[in-house]
């Protein structure tokens, strides 16, 4: 969680929201309403709730993640951000439809991230504008070899 997520005061269903949602997104046409059900609360609840926790940096995205080559295709990709301009770099980078998710690594490449698009060329616009845009090169590294790994974790609450 960022910092502003460790200040956020989350009462015990955003607790549920945010440890038992990390994946399994029910495949319904109405998803937030069957999460609803499952918490207890009306579906807009869990509309209202996932905004502001967005907006509180507690939920960076929402969405499904595919495994590689079943959809489109994906590649890994870093950068060498330097640390007065991370926070607007992955701001940045966040505001790719295309981005899975990213992090930051204690690394000279400190921010990685993972795209997804129809087909390499997309892809390959999608970093050329990242670049351009930061004013970074960024560094692609397509998949080699494929292994799942969960990224969801029990969350610990102070």
């Amino acid at each position: 969680m960022s910092g502003n997520a460790q200040a956020l005061a989350c009462d015990a269903i955003d607790r549920r929201l945010l440890n038992d949602f990390q994946s399994g997104l029910p495949l319904v046409p109405r998803p937030f309403a069957a999460i609803a059900d499952r918490l207890g609360i009306p579906e807009s609840g869990v509309i209202e709730r996932l905004r502001r926790l967005t907006r509180a940096g507690a939920v960076s995205r929402v969405g499904p993640v595919f495994r590689p080559r079943r959809v489109g295709v994906s590649t890994l990709a870093a950068m060498a951000v330097p640390a007065e301009r991370l926070d607007e770099v992955a701001a940045l980078v966040n505001g790719y439809s295309e981005v899975n998710h990213n992090y930051e690594r204690e690394h000279e490449y400190n921010l990685w991230f993972v795209l997804t698009a129809a087909d390499r060329e997309q892809l390959g616009r999608v970093i050329d504008e990242i670049a351009r845009r930061a004013g970074l090169p960024v560094l692609d590294l397509p998949m080699l070899a494929e292994y799942h790994i969960d990224l969801g974790f029990q969350l610990q609450w102070v």
